[in-house]
This record gives structure tokens, C-alpha cells and sequence, in this order.
């Protein structure tokens, strides 16, 4: 079963502390307006995946050919979507909303980003060359990464070689990332430890493909003000079932019993309405 991953955008690093007061270094990852705006199938395209929107862009600042795409789908335009791929029974309606519920407390993820741009960068710095001797015998040339090609045979560079040129700005993938929390006032997931890219970046969330996760809602979480008729396969998202907020007892109201906050003291971090000190 392949679920459908997230857009997000990085705010920033900060920490969290566990119950025995242990500091985990953590980033904060928000998302904005994550709608499904498409379906491909194998039938008409060849695969099957479906196309996530974040945030909002106004009509005047896109072409006729993406207000007309709006149009049809009934939907504002977005900032920038990203096509993620699904198995055939992990389709979601065009205008469902993915929120930050899809991912669980203790799941592992995947995201991918493009890497801090550090210019043209050098040898050394490159690659971690030693260089040349610092004193005798090299004249202007100490930082140099010396000869890159052999004699009149083969008489060409190999593709490939090591040399100075750009530094950063390409896409990687940091794999099996632990989900700290969520937030879900503040469209908040919060991950331990770094996340590829500078403050600001754009990234892409989805299921850890090496470890594979348990009892995570399917096809995504619905909450109660969307269409109730897409079924939730598994109840139990979480394998602590009392730090998930589907599955805790109320009151009439609606209020959290005392028995949940006791457990939340206790178990949850204290994320929500944190003043996160971002660094």
C-alpha cells in the first residue's frame, strides 16, 4: 500500500525535551493548503499517483492555461504542486484536503530537498583534497587539485573527475526520519534531527520506503468536517493508541476528560501552542 506524501516548507530548527529530560534536536516542517488537485491513473497516463497543491497564488500572477486547469477543478490556484505516486486503492477525490494528521507520532519518513548553494567552490573544499605543500617547491598554487588528465593517451579529461566547480544546491533525500509530533493548530510536523536546504526551502514528505510502517490511516486521515464517506482502512493510527487525538475519550462537550490530560502530561510533548525558538 503506497500512500500519497506532503508539501512542506522549512521554518527552521529548534528542540524538544522528552520526560527525562533528554534534548532532541528537531525541525519544524508546515504545510499550507494541501489539497489533491489531480489524478493520474494506469489506464489513461501509464501510473497511478496523485497531484498535491501548497499554499495559494493569486489569479492575476498565472497564465490563462493554469487558471483554466483551476477552473475546471473548481479550486484556487496554488503556490506549487508535486505529483506523488499511490498504489490503486490509495486514490484520494480531487479537492480532498491531506492535513498534518496524515503522518503519526513515531512513523518514519522520507524527504527530499535541494541542498544549501555554496557556490564554486574549490578542491579542497569540494572534495577534501589535501592540496600542495604549503612551503618548499610550490609557487601559487598550494590550494590547487593539480593534474586532472594523463599523457597524449588518452589525451581527455574523464567525465566524472573530481575538480573544482559548484558546491551544493542539488537534491537529496535524508531517509528514515522520526516524526517527533504534529501540530495541528499550527499545520505542524515536527521531525528529529536536520532536514536538507536553508530556512525557507520547499520539501517533500512521504512514507519511509526502507522501514515500513504500521497502522497509519489510510488512504490519509479524514477528519469530521470532510467527506465522511472515505473510509479510514485502519482505526488505530498510532501504536500508542492514547497519543493519538482520533481515539481519545471525551467529554460531552467535547472537552479532552481528565484522564486524557493526565496521559498527555505525561506521554505527549508539549508542542502545541509552543513558541518554538527557531534558529
Amino acid at each position: 500500500m503506497m500512500r500519497t506524501g506532503l508539501i512542506a516548507q522549512k521554518l527552521g530548527m529548534s528542540r524538544v525535551f522528552n520526560k527525562d529530560g533528554t534534548n532532541v534536536p528537531v525541525t519544524l516542517l508546515q504545510i499550507d493548503n494541501c489539497n489533491v488537485i489531480e489524478k493520474k491513473t494506469k489506464d489513461i497516463h501509464g501510473y497511478d499517483a496523485v497531484r498535491i497543491s501548497f499554499g495559494l497564488k493569486k489569479k492575476n500572477k498565472i497564465g490563462k492555461m493554469t487558471k483554466g486547469f483551476f477552473t475546471k477543478i473548481k479550486s484556487e490556484p496554488c503556490k506549487l504542486s508535486q505529483e506523488f505516486r499511490v498504489s490503486s486503492d490509495g486514490f484520494l477525490d480531487v479537492g480532498t484536503k491531506v492535513s498534518v494528521n496524515h503522518f503519526v507520532k513515531g512513523q518514519f519518513v522520507d524527504i527530499s530537498g535541494f541542498t544549501i548553494g555554496k557556490g564554486f567552490a574549490g578542491g579542497m573544499k569540494r572534495h577534501n583534497f589535501a592540496g600542495n605543500r604549503a612551503s618548499h617547491g610550490v609557487s601559487i598554487s598550494h590550494r590547487s587539485h593539480g593534474s586532472t588528465g594523463q599523457c597524449q593517451d588518452p589525451g581527455k579529461v574523464f567525465k566524472g573527475k573530481k575538480m573544482a566547480g559548484r558546491l551544493g544546491n542539488v537534491k537529496r533525500t535524508m531517509q528514515n526520519i522520526e516524526v517527533i509530533s504534529t501540530d495541528d493548530n499550527d499545520d505542524l510536523i515536527i521531525v528529529k534531527g536536520s532536514v536538507p536546504g536553508p530556512r525557507g526551502l520547499y520539501v517533500t514528505i512521504s512514507d519511509s520506503v526502507k522501514i515500513k510502517n504500521k497502522n497509519l490511516p489510510f488512504p490519509t486521515f479524514i477528519s469530521n468536517d470532510q467527506d465522511s464517506a472515505t473510509e479510514i482502512k485502519n482505526e488505530d493510527f498510532s501504536t500508542d493508541s492514547s497519543t493519538d487525538k482520533s481515539t481519545e475519550p471525551a467529554n460531552s462537550d467535547g472537552s479532552k476528560s481528565s484522564e486524557v490530560k493526565d496521559i498527555e502530561k505525561n506521554v505527549i510533548p508539549n508542542v502545541e501552542g509552543k513558541e518554538w525558538n527557531i534558529k
